[in-house]
């Protein structure tokens, strides 16, 4: 399977500059590698919710470490994009308790709604879906996030009222 490149401007401002070095200041200099996790949200917050090779390869650069290193830690964890998405991101919890509550099913739906399979984004740029690991609210189930917010007790109806207030701009995805 190829995997394509996607290409992206890397603008790493005074701002975004002056982040990185505060969070790395949090940590002993010879364990800068342990602002990673950090430094990277701050990277991919500042450019458009992902970061590609050449970002993450900065990233490297800025902490001292081996872009290997960053590569390891984007690719296990979900929260971190290694492509464009959509503004909207719906990740649905796919692990047993959502599972069993319908969550498969609920990601079918709107995969069919959109028009679009789980990884995908539609054309128009406004949604991407991807299935992700717990999100640690089994009694709520079946749910999913939505930038910084769950989404819960899912139903088709909920999912309606999702795309539709997403489209009309409704929803709010982050609490900063």
């Amino acid at each position: 399977m190829e995997r394509k490149h996607y290409k992206q401007e890397i603008n790493m401002t005074d701002a975004l500059m002056a982040r990185i070095n505060e969070l790395i200041s949090h940590y002993p200099e010879d364990k800068r590698k342990s602002a990673l996790l950090p430094v990277l949200h701050e990277v991919q917050d500042a450019h458009d919710n992902w970061l590609s090779i050449e970002l993450q390869d900065k990233v490297a650069e800025i902490l001292h470490i081996k872009p290997i290193e960053v590569y390891e830690v984007v690719t296990f964890y979900t929260m971190y994009n290694q492509k464009p998405i959509g503004k909207y991101m719906f990740e649905f919890c796919q692990t047993s308790c959502c599972c069993l509550n319908g969550a498969e099913n609920l990601m079918d739906y709107t995969s069919e709604k959109l028009g679009i399979k789980m990884g995908e984004t539609t054309p128009d740029g406004m949604f991407t879906i991807a299935g992700v690991e717990c999100l640690g609210a089994c009694g709520y189930a079946p749910m999913m996030q939505l930038g910084d917010f769950y989404k819960e007790k899912l139903t088709e109806e909920k999912i309606d009222q999702l795309i539709a207030d997403c489209r009309d701009d409704k929803i709010i995805l982050h609490d900063k």
